[in-house]
């Protein structure tokens, strides 16, 4: 009985589980206003989807610190590429890695200030306390700049900025 009672529950938890990984965050807000009517699956497949960890083509490892700064702040890939990024914070404070746009991750900036602590559930983002280590793979599906920075209050307007060259 208490088996069925478990996955009965687990099932009930997965709309809500694949409704942020969709594109809400645990803490209450939505994508920003700037993406329209398009759904989270439109939105990513404009700078790619979240990758299947057996097709990792590479790995890069990225290191957030209290200099506001990523570590590389710049990286090359190739549409179609399938990349992990393996990510610490060697820093004292909260950092995060949140893939997009510079105008949706400046926009998300400011939902973070009125949210501070927000946690996130995207597979295009990671949250990271102090020590922490974390990865994330992503899918890299058009040609273009996809930007990344963290959005921790304060964070992006000092520069915790960077970009993935993805070349056709």
């Amino acid at each position: 009985m208490k088996k069925t009672f478990v996955v009965a529950l687990l099932a009930a938890a997965a709309v809500p589980l694949a409704a942020l990984a969709a594109g809400t965050h645990a803490g209450g807000h939505d994508m920003p206003a700037s993406h329209g009517n398009m759904s989270a699956s439109e939105h990513a497949a404009l700078f790619g989807q979240p990758g299947d960890p057996a097709r990792v083509m590479r790995t890069v490892d990225v290191v957030l610190d209290d200099d506001m700064r990523f570590h590389p702040s710049s990286i090359d890939v190739k549409v179609g590429d399938t990349v992990r990024f393996v990510v610490r914070n060697a820093g004292k404070v909260r950092h995060e890695m949140v893939l997009g746009s510079l105008d949706e991750l400046k926009e998300h900036a400011v939902q973070m200030r009125a949210h501070p602590g927000m946690a996130h559930s995207e597979p295009n983002q990671l949250n990271l306390k102090p020590g922490q280590r974390g990865s994330m793979v992503w899918q890299f599906t058009q040609p273009g700049q996809v930007d990344f920075a963290c959005t921790e209050p304060g964070h992006l307007e000092a520069g915790m900025v960077g970009q993935v060259q993805v070349a056709p």
